[in-house]
Order: structure tokens, then sequence, then C-alpha cells
């Protein structure tokens, strides 16, 4: 019994793992928040956007740390591209809109969005950024690419934002060549 015991303790220790991301084919939860462009506060709608073509939403940890930055920084070249193909980039933070209007003329460039990832955006998105089995406060750095019709056709998460602009570019070129069903 106590062996048991011993070893249910012992799991009970081992680090929550972290929530997947929502997967490829779900359909992405639509939502309403306050977002920042150019340094003016807005709204930002995603099935309006959507009505505009497809979307990505990046989430990233904090504005202003050194990954979120460069991340920014990153998409903020590539908008030109991602317009170009027909998409909308919106960056999404659990910063307060203060914060968010300050990192869409610094740091994004005035090229794309920075909205208000509320506690209830993040739970649909799978966002939260867990540490030791305990939620930060912050989201998880996640791609994701949602077509006209509301599906998401895919899915990047690493905390390594290295990544997310290029491949979230070519999945938005591979989605308007018709190449996801």
């Amino acid at each position: 019994m106590i062996k048991k015991l011993l070893f249910v303790a012992a799991i009970a220790l081992l680090p929550a793992p972290a929530i997947p991301a929502l997967p490829v084919g779900a359909k992405a939860p639509l939502f309403s928040t306050q977002a920042a462009l150019a340094g003016k506060v807005s709204g930002f709608n995603l099935r309006a956007a959507l009505a505009k073509g497809p979307v990505v939403l990046y989430f990233y940890p904090k504005a202003f740390t050194k990954g979120c930055t460069l991340e920014a920084n990153a998409f903020a070249e590539a908008t030109p591209e991602f317009a170009r193909w027909g998409a909308t980039v919106v960056g999404m933070s659990n910063d307060d809109i203060a914060t968010l209007v300050r990192f869409s003329r610094e740091e994004c460039r005035d090229k794309f969005a920075v909205a208000s990832a509320t506690p209830k955006i993040v739970s649909a998105y799978r966002a939260a950024l867990v540490r030791e089995g305990k939620a930060t406060g912050m989201t998880e750095r996640t791609s994701y690419v949602i077509d006209q019709k509301g599906r998401i056709v895919f899915v990047h998460s690493d905390l390594d934002y290295k990544d997310h602009v290029r491949l979230t570019l070519a999945a938005v070129k591979k989605l308007q060549a018709g190449r996801y069903h």
C-alpha cells in the first residue's frame, strides 16, 4: 500500500503536460477583442477578417521581450508578402492595450495589428503558457493559419520564434494554391 501511495505521490509531482494547440481541421473559435494598429486602438473581429481572406493568428508570450520583438520584426517585414497572398496577420498576447499600442508602432512597424488575448481567447485556442504545472499569465508561441471557412489549416507551436513566419507564409501560399482540402 505504501509503494502505491508513493507512486501516486510521485506522479502528482510530475509537471503537467502542456495542453496541445488546436489541431489542423478544427473550427477556429470566433472572437472580437481590442487591438492596436499603427499606434491606434481599434477592434479586431475574426469573422470580419476571415471575410477578407485567410488569417495568420500568432500568439506570442510578451511584448518587448527579445524573441517576441524579433518575431514581430520578421512578421512586419513579411506582411507585404502575406498581403500579396490575401492573408491578414494578427499578433495575440495578453499584454495590456497601452503596451500593444507601443508594440504596434515600435516593433510591428505599423504593418499589422496586435490584439488582446483575453483569458477566454487564450483558453479557446489552448494558448496558455504553462510552466511546472502553473499558468504563467503569458501565451505560448503558437501560430495558426485559418482559411476563409474558419478552419485551421496549419499550426506551429514552438517557443523559438525563428520558423513561425517562414512556415505560416508557406502554409498561406499552399492554401491559396488550393493544396489544402
